[in-house]
């Protein structure tokens, strides 16, 4: 664990990858797979349910007043990311396969994650406050924003006709309903959450799994390791440094341009920059045919991955500027 840390890898990753072994060497098929997709089913609707319950209506006031930050965030998440999603399309089939693409699209289409992004901002020593309101906000609002856009953007694109009215139909069934519930069911359930964390977050994390296992058994039995080579994956990675790095230079850039103090610009690099594993591995399941949603994934896993990492390395200069004042 102690080697991990120092690597800045997330434990959760390697257990992932350890399930897309699983699934490459022994994926389910016929009535398996039948009842593997409904045990994911109820599984996507228990995870929502958690993070509905989990959200507290005193975390989506805290700092709902700064909404020039606010704005720049979502600016960032649901408006730069995606213009630079379109932007790669320049080197669409050259260095990368349709389909691959697709999976950029839809990584740039997601909301910001809420764990990772405020726990980095509270260690770079920014505004918390501002984090859990815009990092929380983002993710209800990706609910509805992220099925319009990944519409748009493959519209644009002509990746790939979407028919964006039942997917949002589909995201409002399947995750937002269960979200409701969840918030509204808090008071009843809170207190029991609170003393369960852990259990909680494995239930959160075991739920991921099982979709990520389910979307690569399919992909597998679509051959999806005769279509993703070594090449495709330096150049996903290659592609998603040079995705991240765009981004957190466009927000520090922009956050000093209109003067928001240097806790504000913490804020707006760490929530602005993030992309929510947990809502998109899930939302894929709904969005997307399951021939190619385990390799629309891929670019999101690989993305999780290095954005933790840099965000870490971050987050230290940032603490130590803080501390020499």
């Amino acid at each position: 664990m102690n080697l991990l840390a120092k690597l800045r890898i997330d434990p959760f990753l390697l257990i992932m990858i350890g399930v897309v072994i699983l699934a490459s060497l022994f994926p389910c098929e016929g009535d398996i797979k039948t009842a593997f997709q409904y045990l994911t089913t109820a599984a996507i609707a228990l995870l929502f349910f958690m993070h509905g319950a989990k959200l507290s209506r005193e975390s989506i006031m805290a700092g709902i007043g700064h909404w020039r930050l606010h704005l720049l965030v979502f600016a960032s998440t649901f408006i730069v990311f995606p213009i630079v999603g379109l932007g790669l399309a320049v080197i669409v089939p050259k260095w990368m396969s349709p389909t691959v693409y697709m999976g950029f699209l839809y990584l740039c289409a997601l909301p910001a994650t809420v764990q990772s992004a405020i726990a980095f901002t509270s260690v770079a020593g920014g505004n918390i406050a501002a984090a859990i309101c815009s990092a929380s906000a983002s993710s209800i609002l990706g609910v509805f924003l992220s099925p319009i856009l990944v519409g748009l953007l493959m519209d644009a694109d002509g990746s790939q006709a979407m028919d964006t009215l039942n997917a949002i139909g589909s995201i409002l069934m399947q995750l937002m309903l269960p979200f409701i519930v969840g918030h509204l069911s808090r008071p009843l359930i809170a207190n029991w959450i609170n003393r369960n964390r852990k259990l909680v977050n494995m239930t959160d994390r075991s739920s991921i799994l099982l979709v990520v296992y389910v979307a690569f058994s399919e992909a597998v039995v679509e051959g999806i390791w005769q279509k993703i080579d070594a090449f495709s994956l330096f150049m996903i990675v290659v592609v998603t440094c040079v995705i991240l790095f765009i981004i957190i230079v466009f927000n520090t850039l922009a956050a000093r341009l209109l003067g928001f103090s240097k806790e504000d610009e913490i804020t707006i690099v760490f929530c602005g920059s993030k992309k929510s594993l947990a809502n998109g591995v899930p939302m894929a399941n709904v969005l997307f045919p399951a021939a190619t949603v385990g390799v629309i994934l891929l670019p999101l896993m690989i993305f999780h991955q290095i954005q933790l990492m840099v965000s870490a390395v971050l987050a230290q200069r940032y603490a130590k500027r803080l501390s020499m004042k």
